[in-house]
Parts: structure tokens; C-alpha cells; sequence
């Protein structure tokens, strides 16, 4: 299998890079919004992911590690069984481990995105700047205070891309072509990485869902349940 890992921060078309690198290679193209189920998984209906989650995990420890393992064996799982874009931001914490991903950086300069958004919602400028300011506040927050993942360190991407500077179309040829490398293709090694990683998941997955159970039990003991 092969994976193209793209980090993207908002409104930097980095969406639009993913989904055309992955119509041009026949891969299948995930985001982290599609993959994580949060609402459900953590009963956390109506919750803003971006801005309120990292929060809410941080108040509780034992949410923070049951929601990082379950981002995991989510992605594990997609990329067990297809060749695989997956976008988002942050996303080459999860795949660091696995020697083929290529890792991408998706970059925009700030009057662009501050044109886009003002485009796209119909927000002024100064409300434009501050949403901005506080999705990429949160966005480093989360990363360094889940992941302990400095997201300017250009050390940990293969590629970057600042879209004013560069248009999308070249990027996506660009990453295409990057994958034609031998650096980037499947090798029986980090293939059983993968796997290795994949089954470490989900066995974390079910200690977490066992040790779920023993605190409910815990706490119904406790008030008398």
C-alpha cells in the first residue's frame, strides 16, 4: 500500500491538493473529519472538534489517550486495505513510524486566506483575522498538547508547499510524481510495520474499552449502584 499523508491548516486549499492527488493516483482520500466519529465515540454531541476538543481532553487524561489510540486504530485500519491520502493537520504523528508515508505540508500565505474566508463566509476582516487566529491557536494547542508535536518543524514533512506561491496544479504533480520514488513505495518490512502497528491498535483499543468498563463498575460501587 501506499500513503501520502497531507497536513494542512484551514483555508490553504490543502483539501483541494488531497483530493485531486488522489483522483490522479486512483487512491482513496480520507480526512480526519471523515475518519473520526468523536461525537459518538465520546459522546460529544455538538461540540466545535476544532476549537473545544483539545480542551475537553485535556480535562480529562483518561480521554485524551483513549481518543489518541482511537484516532490511530482508525487510520490503521483505512490504510491496511487501500493506497491512501489522508489530509488533516498533524497527521504524520500518527504515521511517523511507518517508513514509506510521504508527508506533505500544505502552507498559505495569511492574505489569502484571510481573502478566502471573507469569500467563503462573508465575515469582514477583523472577524476574518480573529477566526483565523483562534482555529490556528487551537490547531498548535492540540498538537503540542496531545502529541507533544511542534507543527513549524520542517524536519518532520518530505514536501512543502506554500499555495500562494505555488500553484495547486504543480503540487499535485509534484507529489505525484514523488511517489513514483522507491523511497516512497511499499517494502515487506515497513508493510509488517504497518500491520504490527495496526494490531498494537487495536489491542489498545480494547484495553481502554476494558478499562472503561472497570471504571463504570468502580463508580457504580461507589455511589451504590
Amino acid at each position: 500500500m501506499s500513503i501520502i499523508a497531507i497536513s494542512r491548516c484551514s483555508y490553504t486549499h490543502g483539501k483541494d491538493v488531497a483530493e485531486a492527488v488522489a483522483k490522479t493516483l486512483g487512491f482513496t482520500c480520507i480526512s480526519r473529519e471523515e475518519l473520526l466519529d468523536a461525537p459518538q465515540e465520546f459522546n460529544m454531541h455538538g461540540l466545535d472538534l476544532a476549537r473545544e476538543l483539545p480542551i475537553f481532553l485535556e480535562q480529562n487524561i483518561f480521554n485524551k489517550y483513549r481518543y489518541i489510540s482511537y484516532i490511530r486504530s482508525a487510520l490503521l485500519r483505512h490504510l491496511s486495505k487501500d493506497n491512501i491520502v489522508y489530509h488533516g493537520f498533524c497527521e504524520n504523528v500518527f504515521l511517523k513510524d511507518i517508513d514509506h508515508v510521504l508527508k506533505v505540508q500544505i502552507t498559505a500565505d495569511l492574505e489569502d486566506r484571510v481573502k478566502l474566508v471573507m469569500e467563503r463566509n462573508g465575515l469582514s476582516r477583523s472577524e476574518t483575522l480573529l477566526l483565523l487566529k483562534t482555529l490556528d491557536d487551537a490547531r498548535k494547542n492540540w498538537c503540542q498538547k496531545l502529541y507533544k508535536n511542534d507543527l513549524s518543524s520542517m524536519g518532520q514533512y518530505d514536501i512543502s508547499f506554500n499555495i500562494s506561491k505555488f500553484p495547486r496544479d504543480r503540487a499535485v504533480n509534484i507529489i505525484c510524481k514523488a511517489m513514483q520514488l522507491k523511497r516512497f513505495q511499499t517494502t515487506p518490512e515497513s508493510s509488517k510495520t504497518t500491520n504490527e502497528l495496526f494490531i498494537n491498535s487495536e489491542t489498545k483499543q480494547d484495553e481502554f474499552s476494558d478499562n472503561h468498563v472497570k471504571r463504570i463498575s468502580l463508580m457504580a460501587c461507589l455511589i451504590g449502584v
